[in-house]
Formats: C-alpha cells, structure tokens, sequence
C-alpha cells in the first residue's frame, strides 16, 4: 500500500524525498525507482520530509516507529505525519498526544481500498484528527482518494474503519459458507454467484472474493492475517461498550483458524478452504 501510494504522489508532482521499510532491500528498491533516497533510520526520514506517510502493520509497530529512541518524531517539530494503518483508536490518540509534545501534527488517514486503489489513487480514505491537520493534508489525500471523509476528532475514525473492516470480514465468512454449502449440493456456482448478485445475498465481497473462493486463488490483497487483526480490534471495542457480536466473535475464530494453519498469509478469500467439502482444509 505505502509504496503504491508513494508511486501515486511521485506521479502528481510529489517530491518523495525518503524511503523506510523494515525490509531494506524493498525500501531501497523503492527509493531507486522513485529517484528518492533510501534512510537506515526513522529519524532521517523525518530530517529530510515535511510530510510523512506511515502504513505498518499493527499497534506495536505504531508504537515502535514514533516512540522508540531514533523514531519519527526526532526533529519533528512543524511536521505532518498521515497514518494509513488500521490500528486500534487509543493507539492513534497516543501517537496524537506524543507528536504535540514536539510541535507536530498528525492524522489518521484509514483506507477502506486495496492495494490496486492504492496505485490509482481512488483510495476511500477515513480521517480522524485535529481540523487543521485534516486541512494541511487534504492536497495530498486528494490526489490518494476519490473520497476524504472528515469523521471527527483523533481515533473516530479508526473506530469507523473496525467497523468496515468487521462487517467486511463477516460477509466474506459467510460467503464462503454459501457458496460452500452450494457446492457440497451440486449447484451451478456461475448461476449461483449471479443469483446472489441479484439479491439481498449481494455484498461487495461478492464482486471481489467470490470468483476467488470458487477457482482457489487466494493471491493477497488484504490478508487473513489483517482479517484476524481487525476483527479483534471492533471485538476489543464491543467489550469496552459492553456488546455482544456473536458473528464478528465466530467471524473471528475463523480467521485465526487460518493463522493456526499457517495460512495467515492467504487473502482473505482463503477462508474458503475452511468450507468447501472435499478441500484439503474443511472440517
């Protein structure tokens, strides 16, 4: 996501002037082909840019590039820092309240795209922060999004997208388990797809996953990894507002049933392989 954004704004005038990957090889790659430079240290980035784009993977890698000694926010005073992970909501008003601390603003900027998007610059995009971070940002996400939804103050908008990625997550198991179910009774799966598509079985996950389930390509556009991660993250905020989400819970446990099968690194679409008789996964 964070190198096909990069090639987006290079495209639109951008100057990319830093690359930073926890694999050096893929940031140095990038950096060559952007004509940016390659930098061994967070805190480099943050000297040579007003700007910095973040997308890591979870609340500990947040934590860990804008905390840790030598992180971004080494000479940050007068920086924007945009940040693209759907992490939980608390962890995005930490980052918030430690970047203040040095006179630099941030903003959470979820993506509800994928890595296609990304590269065409038609990014949905959820943003969460202080007014005026949203506005300093807004040029840059314009050229990155065919919609920028201002939805409120640091973390409403993370909490938003646990909601987008939970509900998402639940139509994918249950997609699965149809077009499981009419498989195991013999159905035309072509019929069945365009059937649903035609009623209330119609989902968005349909459009992008059901073709997958069916001819067992599971090439990752958003992992099941991630899918076990965000669930985990709406189910964490239904503990706090005391609900119960049965589906997202059983949604849940689907996903980590990959991870424990070592498939984590499958799309989300993989979780098929849990359904579908007569495949090597179904139980």
């Amino acid at each position: 996501m964070g190198a096909n954004m990069a090639r987006r704004l290079k495209e639109c005038g951008y100057e990319i002037s830093s690359v930073h990957d926890i694999n050096p090889q893929a940031a140095k790659d990038l950096a060559s082909e952007l004509g940016a430079t390659y930098r061994d240290t967070l805190s480099m980035v943050t000297k040579h840019s007003d700007v910095v784009i973040t997308v890591v993977t979870d609340d500990k890698a947040m934590k860990h590039i804008f905390h840790d000694t030598g992180g971004l926010l080494v000479r940050a005073q007068g920086r924007l820092f945009i940040n693209c992970a759907t992490i939980s909501p608390a962890t995005h008003v930490k980052i918030e309240q430690w970047a203040e601390k040095h006179d630099a603003l941030t903003l959470e900027a979820c993506m509800a795209s994928s890595i296609t998007q990304a590269r065409q610059g038609t990014l949905y995009l959820m943003c969460g922060g202080k007014p005026d971070a949203f506005e300093r940002a807004r040029p840059i996400l314009d050229h990155l999004s065919v919609t920028n939804r201002y939805i409120g103050p640091a973390g409403s908008a993370a909490k938003v997208k646990a909601l987008v990625n939970m509900v998402m997550n639940i139509n994918t198991a249950g997609l699965a388990e149809g077009l499981g179910l009419a498989d195991a009774m013999g159905l035309d799966l072509d019929v069945v797809r365009e059937v649903f598509s035609q009623t209330g079985a119609n989902s968005r996950v349909l459009e992008t996953d059901g073709e997958d389930m069916v001819i067992k390509d599971h090439e990752c556009y958003f992992s099941a990894d991630h899918a076990a991660k965000d669930s985990g993250i709406a189910l964490k905020l239904a503990k706090i507002e005391g609900l119960n989400l049965p589906l997202a819970k059983a949604t849940f446990k689907q996903y980590e049933k990959m991870k424990e099968l070592n498939l984590g690194h499958l799309d989300k679409s993989g979780i098929a392989e849990l359904t579908f008789k007569g495949r090597t996964l179904h139980s």
